[in-house]
């Protein structure tokens, strides 16, 4: 049984502290060499097998005009308020020498050159897309290899360079492109710091004494750095997305603490019941270990299961984020225990200041609240529910698209370039679309697709077409005239490929197809969106069947499955609020108005969905625990829920600051993983846990833990301490089924 080799485990690990603990600093300590040895940088690679844009870019691939690799954009306007590029002043030889110096860079292919385009005319110049037409900003286009041939260095050379330039030229340099999207560092230092800090505080508080709060930030930061360099060595084989180790941190840490919260709370219980540390740490192991192998099983599962969506970058994200939750788990049984043993009865009492901080007895006002809700169920129901529905009703108008360099804060330089690019040539500028097209067989087509997309309403420009002699394959760049995360373009992206593409080719044998980031974000987004439901179907079903052999229930999983998809929507309903009206936006830094990341509400779904099933397990557990010792459902309940409302509350705490603490960063999508799993397990630590949950089991009284019987025999016995064997492991004897009965 699970319980038995955990409890094995764990007194194993207590026993030799010192030989565990070993172990994990070598495994540690490999893991970063391996990392530094044969890591690799993460990457994005926005695409999926079967859709226009992915064919667009194989088009491209085989063309090998350069527009597949990296790009950066360098944007400049003169410093005197007074001048142009049209006139023959210092502003213009300053734009000249800039463009030469660029183009001497390391691995730069080529670059656009206004500058030359200025001495053959301003008007050349404006058509080309190269200067403002008032003149005042200009645009060097710089085309890098693709990625792999790239590293920082070049990202390093290029922003080096606009730093000495800004010194010795009259003119203001900004940058931006995908080669800063590449291989800027991401966001999570500062954050994971502010994380901790805040871990330590509320662990504190929670038990009174530094050594308790100490041991599950000790596993948490050990866990976090066997689970990140693992990443990196994946990112050597394979393409890791950049959002990969952000959200790895921010979920490691998060469930890394909980875990061993959620033990080590058990384990002090042993040692007030006079038990040996080392015996004591067994035991906490073997009971709250099970809930944490299960959680954390549903966790991974859950997150494993975004290969529905066949977007590889979701699949390997998903990967890597189950890695570290993985480590974790096996962190919280063997590191954790090895801790307790070490630490010995030190942890059994608190010090004079922590036990001024618990005089308050928060197990009784929980018993007390707990109390009132059970005995006036059917107002508290209600009135949780419709707050919950409320919250959930901005989801009707989530709107998914990709949040452009537009979104970041006015202090970097992405921004900045992104807004001169804005005012001088349009905004659909900052998210050009390329057409590749295959004329095979009809070689007056391409004049026809030119005319016919120049035609289209949404296009404001459309830049020289570049044809491959090898291959025959020509490529044109089309610039919108709305912005990339404008609901407008993706419009425009549909109609040139229902519309007008298949009416400038007609039924020959040529094909054409739309690409680029804007088309490829869009195809994305429109998948995940398309595979969602039945994601989300999959996930529901998994953990409600799950629920049932863990808890021998039916109203029980359905009940969770139900509550945990109202603290999920009011989320989504938080982060529509905040991120698409702007409801309290400057509080987290953003400064712009931005659709939801077509990737995120999938992620989401599958994280929350995992955590919020952690904190039923924990609650469930112990709520079947007294139910199988008393036989009594109000009971049950009153002393479930109060005995655990403590660590609940703390574990989420710990959750939400850990979470917010990624909501502060630079990048929108950071923001909204971290905004939407923080109000998630907020509302779901509250909300759900502290009043729909007794609400409801006290409404469905004894039928909580009804089973038929037939069912009953089917099933195997569950991984959480529900049979017969897991109890008499931990010496609690339990009361026969309701089904039984």
């Amino acid at each position: 049984m699970l319980s038995k080799a955990l409890l094995r485990l764990g007194a194993s690990a207590a026993r030799h502290p010192w030989r565990v603990i070993t172990a994990w600093l070598i495994v540690a300590t490999l893991a970063v060499l391996a990392a530094i040895a044969i890591g690799g940088r993460t990457a994005d690679s926005m695409t999926a097998p079967g859709l226009d844009s992915q064919r667009a870019a194989q088009l491209i691939e085989r063309a090998g005009t350069g527009q597949e690799g990296m790009t950066a954009q360098v944007v400049v306007t003169p410093l005197d308020g007074g001048a142009t590029f049209f006139d023959h002043g210092s502003a213009r030889t300053a734009l000249t020498r800039l463009q030469t110096e660029v183009q001497r860079l390391p691995h730069v292919l080529g670059t656009s050159d206004p500058a030359g385009a200025l001495d053959a005319g301003g008007d050349t110049a404006v058509r080309g897309g190269l200067v403002s037409a008032d003149g005042r900003i200009a645009v060097v286009r710089v085309q890098y290899p693709d990625q792999s041939r790239l590293s920082a260095e070049d990202l390093d050379a290029l922003v080096g360079l606009g730093d000495r330039l800004r010194a010795e030229l009259p003119l203001r340099i900004e940058m931006g492109g995908s080669l800063f999207y590449a291989f800027s560092d991401p966001d999570g230092g500062a954050s994971e710091l502010i994380g901790l800090l805040a871990a330590a505080a509320i662990l504190f508080l929670a038990f009174g004494s530094l050594v308790a709060a100490a041991l599950p930030i000790g596993m948490a930061v050990f866990g976090l750095t066997v689970g990140v360099a693992t990443m990196t060595v994946l990112a050597g084989v394979t393409d890791v997305p950049t959002f990969a180790p952000v959200l790895g941190s921010m979920v490691g840490l998060g469930v890394g603490i909980d875990y061993a919260l959620f033990v080590l709370a058990r384990h002090r219980e042993y040692l007030a019941r006079g038990l040996d540390p080392r015996e004591a740490a067994g035991r906490a192991v073997a009971t709250a270990g099970r809930p944490v192998v299960f959680a954390g099983g549903t966790v991974v599962v859950s997150i494993l299961g975004l290969a529905v969506a066949n977007v590889p970058f979701m699949t390997m994200g998903g990967l890597a984020v189950s890695i570290v939750v993985l480590i974790m788990v096996v962190a919280s049984v063997t590191l954790l225990p090895a801790f307790l043993g070490a630490a010995g009865p030190r942890l059994a009492r608190a010090g004079r200041i922590g036990r001024a901080l618990q005089t308050r007895q928060p197990g009784r006002l929980a018993r007390r609240w707990i109390g009132h809700v059970s005995r006036h169920p059917v107002p508290y129901a209600v009135g949780a529910a419709g707050l919950l529905l409320t919250a959930t009703l901005p989801v009707l108008g989530l709107r998914v698209g990709l949040p452009d360099d537009g979104s970041l804060p006015h202090s970097r330089t992405e921004r900045r370039a992104y807004d001169l690019v804005a005012e001088g040539f349009g905004p659909g500028t900052n998210g050009p679309l390329v057409i590749a097209a295959d004329p095979t067989g009809d070689p007056g087509v391409l004049d026809r697709l030119v005319a016919t997309v120049a035609a289209d309403p949404g296009i404001a420009s459309v830049a020289p077409t570049h044809i491959d002699r090898a291959t025959g394959i020509a490529t044109f760049v089309v610039f919108p005239t709305t912005s990339p995360q404008d609901k407008a373009t993706a419009d425009t992206i549909a109609r040139l490929r229902t519309d007008v593409l298949p009416t400038a080719i007609g039924h020959g044998p040529a094909r054409a197809h739309v690409g680029g980031a804007a088309a490829s974000l869009s195809d994305v987004g429109q998948r995940t969106s398309q595979r969602l439901p039945a994601f989300v179907a999959a996930v529901l079903a998994m953990s409600f069947l799950l629920l049932m052999l863990v808890f021998r229930s039916i109203l029980v999983p359905l009940k969770a499955v139900l509550l945990n998809l109202l603290s999920i929507g009011a989320a989504y309903g938080i982060m529509v609020a905040v991120f698409q009206w702007g409801w309290g936006g400057a509080l987290i830094g953003l400064e712009a108005t931005v659709p939801i990341v077509s990737f995120i509400p999938m992620f989401l779904f599958a994280i929350l969905f995992g955590l919020s099933m952690d904190y039923e397990v924990f609650l469930l557990s112990r709520v079947r625990e007294e139910y199988l010792r008393t036989g009594d459902n109000g009971t049950a309940i009153v002393e479930g829920v109060s005995s655990t409302a403590r660590i609940i509350t703390s574990a989420a705490l710990i959750m939400v600051a850990v979470f917010l603490s990624f909501a502060v960063a630079d990048d929108p999508s950071a923001k909204m993983f971290g905004l939407g799993l923080a109000a998630a397990i907020f509302i779901d630590a509250t909300v759900v846990r502290m009043v729909l949950v007794p609400a409801t089991m006290t409404l469905l009284g004894r039928t909580n833990w009804w089973l038929p019987k037939w069912l009953d025999r089917m099933l195997p016995r569950g991984p959480v301490g529900t049979d017969d064997t897991d109890a008499e492991s931990t010496g609690e004897a339990p009361r026969p089924r309701l089904a039984d009965r």
